[in-house]
C-alpha cells in the first residue's frame, strides 16, 4: 500500500464523509471520521462531546503508524498535533442551500421524519443544527466557520486541494487521486 494520508474537510453537509469513504475504498485504506472521535457514543447520537485529551488519544490510536488512511471531518480547533501527518488536505466547498438540503435529508434518515418535524421530539435540536450550519459562511458562531477554516487552511504545511463538493463523488475521487499522484 502506498503512503497516502488524506484529510477531507469542509462545512457540515459538504460531503466530507462521502468523499472520504469513496477515497478510502479506492485506496484500500481505512477511513475514519472526526465525528466518531469528537462525540461520545449516545442514543440519540451527537449529544455529548468527548474531552480534548480523549479525542487526541483516540484519534492517535486510530491513525497510529499506518502508512495510509483517509480522515474526514473537522479537527482544526483541537487536532493540531495531527497536521504533520497529512500528505494532503482536501477542502470541499458547497453552496449553503445544497449543504442544508443534504443535512435535512441525512437527519430524516438518521432520526426519522416524525422526530424532526414540528412537534417532534428532536425538532428544536434539528432546527438549531440547521441554523448553525447555515451560519457557517457568515461566521456568526465562535466555533467552526468559513473564516476560521480559511485561516487554518492557509497555515497548513501540506498541499491543499480545494474542490467544488457539489459534483459527483466519482469525479471528486479522480481529481483527488490525480492531484495527490496516487
Amino acid at each position: 500500500m502506498r503512503r497516502a494520508r488524506l484529510h477531507i474537510t469542509g462545512a457540515a453537509g459538504s460531503g466530507t464523509t462521502t468523499l472520504g469513504r469513496a477515497l478510502a475504498q479506492r485506496l484500500a485504506a481505512p477511513h475514519f471520521d472526526t465525528d466518531d472521535v469528537f462525540w461520545a457514543p449516545t442514543d440519540p447520537p451527537y449529544r455529548r462531546k468527548r474531552d480534548v485529551d480523549d479525542r487526541l488519544r483516540l484519534l492517535g490510536d486510530l491513525l497510529g503508524e499506518r502508512p495510509a488512511w483517509v480522515l474526514s471531518g473537522s479537527l482544526e480547533s483541537w487536532g493540531a498535533s495531527f497536521v504533520p501527518l497529512f500528505d494532503m488536505v482536501v477542502w470541499l466547498d458547497v453552496p449553503t442551500a445544497l449543504r442544508l438540503a443534504r443535512l435535512a435529508a441525512r437527519e430524516r434518515v438518521r432520526y426519522g421524519r416524525a422526530a424532526i418535524a414540528p412537534g417532534g421530539a428532536l425538532h428544536a435540536e434539528h432546527r438549531d443544527f440547521l441554523a448553525w450550519a447555515a451560519d457557517y459562511d457568515r461566521g456568526l458562531h465562535a466555533g467552526r466557520n468559513r473564516h476560521r477554516h480559511e485561516g487554518w487552511l492557509a497555515e497548513l504545511p501540506c498541499k491543499v486541494l480545494r474542490l467544488d463538493g457539489s459534483g459527483p463523488t466519482r469525479s471528486l475521487v479522480r481529481e483527488v487521486l490525480a492531484t495527490a499522484a496516487l
